[in-house]
């Protein structure tokens, strides 16, 4: 089976294709994105406005011309945080789907993680054991841990980098000693309510992140992973974080740019991603993190071929090198 999964994020409209084989993993054909920014046009009361919807309309129109071009036998369309979040949602959602035919859900950001969680293990196989995820995305943060399929604990919070930067932080950069500071007070209470539940939970093996947030922060700040490994993996420790976040602050957007690893279409929301990045493995005594290129979108895919298989025959990857906790 062709299959499509169709990701409506925070920032971009991305499509990606693979076929679906029992007993082997999913086998990229294509993939392809569109930007549409809507973190950055939705205002502070929740809403996407027009022009927005217009952009994201475009996006959706064009996606599923490409699955048609590629002879996708399943589209599974869905919306994050950002559109899921939004006060005019349904009217969003609407538009979208009289445009183009499509009707786009949304999963909750437990179910996001969950998802998440299937790709991390698909990724590392078992031999990773108890692992630990941290996905920091445009409105939200997704904790999962345990040592199946997927997880046995997993947790959505409202600090996302899109999110904290539109609510906390000011336009203008270089930002404040005090509303870094104010920033990571509202992080660190946010955390609070999670890490009950994770102490709970046996310690975690493997600690591991996703998402393009960590995988800049991990450029900027981390290290290669030795070895055989994709070029892609990084190895991101606390230690070597935790300097980075004032030197963020102290930078204008052009500057943080011109870094190691920050696009500019998300150098403004690089410093909270940092601050919560740092808060999280401080408060869940991570002292390192591995970064991994499987993220929601391949976690999609293989449940989906999960359920075409019965979920009886699981497909595991060979073993990767991951950071222990």
């Amino acid at each position: 089976m062709r299959c499509g999964v169709l990701d409506i994020g925070s920032r971009t409209v991305h499509l990606k294709i693979a076929d679906l084989f029992p007993g082997s993993p999913p086998e990229p054909v294509t993939s392809w994105k569109q930007p549409v920014r809507l973190a950055d046009a939705t205002d502070r009361q929740g809403m996407i406005p027009r022009e927005a919807i217009r952009s994201l309309v475009g996006a959706v129109t064009a996606s599923a011309a490409a699955a048609s071009a590629h002879h996708v036998d399943r589209l599974i369309p869905f919306a994050t945080s950002a559109v899921r979040d939004a006060t005019n949602r349904d009217a969003v959602l609407d538009e979208i789907e009289a445009a183009t035919g499509i009707r786009v859900g949304f999963m909750s950001g437990v179910e996001e993680a969950r998802l998440t969680f299937r790709a991390v293990r698909g990724w590392l196989g078992w031999s990773a054991g108890r692992i630990l995820l941290l996905d920091i995305g445009g409105g939200s943060l997704e904790i999962a841990c345990g040592n199946g399929t997927y997880p046995a604990l997993a947790i959505s919070l409202p600090l996302g980098a899109d999110r904290l930067t539109r609510h906390h932080l000011p336009d203008a950069t270089p930002v404040r000693k005090r509303d870094v500071k104010a920033l990571r007070r509202h992080v660190r209470a946010a955390l609070g309510q999670a890490t009950a539940e994770l102490r709970a939970q046996p310690a975690p093996l493997s600690c591991v992140a996703t998402s393009r947030t960590f995988a800049q922060l991990a450029r900027l700040a981390g290290t290669p992973r030795p070895g055989d490994g994709p070029p892609a993996v990084h190895s991101l420790s606390r230690k070597e974080l935790v300097p980075w976040v004032s030197r963020l602050a102290v930078r204008t957007d052009r500057q943080r740019a011109k870094l190691r690893g920050i696009s500019a279409s998300r150098a403004h929301q690089c410093l909270a991603g940092a601050v919560v990045a740092e808060a999280a493995m401080d408060v869940m005594a991570v002292k390192r993190l591995t970064t991994c290129p499987w993220a929601l979108r391949e976690g999609v895919l293989l449940d989906h071929l999960s359920r075409l298989e019965g979920e009886h025959s699981e497909f595991m990857t060979p073993p990767r090198a991951t950071a222990r906790c």
